[in-house]
């Protein structure tokens, strides 16, 4: 979607120097090795920690409204700087629909950080598929012009430059990691699986919302107000703003504190304890995306649609604008896909006790 913080939904210098020099000083790619897991397959907690340090917390089943776009006149007024047609091409969040899910599962507290990710290629040996192509993945530089490129992308690349470890930008071992892959995301959840007995695997778009919303019907988990992201997520505001200065009128009218990516858990977290839900990193789930699915979706448990050409996102990063930031905004890529705003966090399933 050109103009907006994201890889495009149907495609896919010199970096500042504190910035620069902090990152190269913290060698990103180079870090400390994983502890043993706590926990039990018998009992359910409500955290649970695994050998990468990932701290898990459990969401208990329940129902929720899923979907469902406000009319556009209401959204208008709500972001006035919005050209009219961005609100007429949400077809996708519709119609609003029940959804049960029906066991509890564990879902990451955060999102998986570049230091879990690091120990997870030391131990497994895996490659990302920014570094196995060749082909690298995208980075902020100042010296880049969108307006040169044919596709208008935000950000740099492709490029072997920019990779997991390479954004573009400082990012030390609490950060989320992005430019990663839904199939490098795959290849975690199935090392985790193998190595630690538990199965691990990515959300699906239904059980990413419900976590997400927490209870609520709101745009936001916090409330309908887009300033209120200011508190409880990092998303684009005036920092981020002043090295895009093209969209300063998209971005909120204060500073979360960050102008990329935050350490995961700066900001408060939602009802069931989940920090980073929206912004900070633009979230793989598990399902294809379909234009019409949530028409004829299951009620229970929904999987999402048996094949497709595209991975859904969800959740938004430091880069969206509050109108994508919504609990209900869907976006899509290639599972090939790989981006400087793009993560993942993990579910952990809950075994029947024995």
């Amino acid at each position: 979607m050109a103009g907006v913080s994201a890889p495009p939904r149907a495609a896919v210098g010199v970096v500042i120097g504190v910035l620069a020099a902090a990152w190269a000083a913290t060698g990103a790619c180079a870090g400390p090795a994983a502890r043993a897991p706590s926990g039990s397959a018998t009992v359910q907690p409500a955290t649970w920690t695994n050998s990468l340090g990932m701290v898990f917390q459990r969401i208990p089943p329940g129902r929720f409204t899923m979907g469902g776009t406000e009319a556009p006149e209401a959204l208008a007024r709500a972001f006035p700087a919005l050209e009219p047609r961005r609100f007429h091409e949400l077809a996708d969040e519709n119609p609003a629909h029940t959804v049960r899910i029906q066991r509890a599962f564990y879902l990451g507290r955060h999102e998986v950080t570049v230091g879990q990710f690091r120990r997870f290629l030391e131990a497994s040996g895996y490659q990302p598929e920014s570094e196995a192509d060749g082909t690298g993945g995208y980075g902020y530089n100042p010296a880049y012009d969108p307006a040169t490129t044919q596709r208008g992308d935000a950000f740099e690349g492709r490029d072997p430059r920019y990779s997991w470890c390479n954004p573009g930008f400082a990012q030390s071992d609490d950060h989320p990691v992005v430019n990663v892959t839904w199939n490098d995301a795959q290849a975690l959840a199935r090392w985790l699986s193998r190595t630690e007995g538990h199965h691990y695997r990515l959300p699906t778009e239904a059980e990413w919302e419900y976590a997400c919303r927490a209870g609520t019907r709101t745009r936001y988990p916090h409330g309908d107000d887009p300033r209120g992201l200011l508190k409880t997520a990092n998303t684009f505001d005036q920092e981020a703003a002043a090295f895009w200065p093209r969209w300063q009128q998209h971005a909120l009218p204060g500073s979360d504190g960050h102008a990329f990516t935050a350490p995961v858990g700066s900001h408060a977290p939602n009802a069931f304890g989940l920090h980073d839900m929206l912004g900070n990193a633009w979230e793989w789930v598990s399902d294809w995306h379909g234009d019409t699915y949530y028409a004829h979706s299951p009620s229970s448990d929904p999987q999402g649609p048996a094949d497709g050409s595209v991975r859904v996102r969800r959740g938004g990063s430091w880069h969206t604008w509050a109108f994508y930031a919504r609990c209900g905004y869907r976006n899509w890529n290639t599972p090939q896909t790989r981006y400087t705003l793009v993560g993942m966090r993990l579910v952990r399933e809950i075994s029947p006790a024995r």
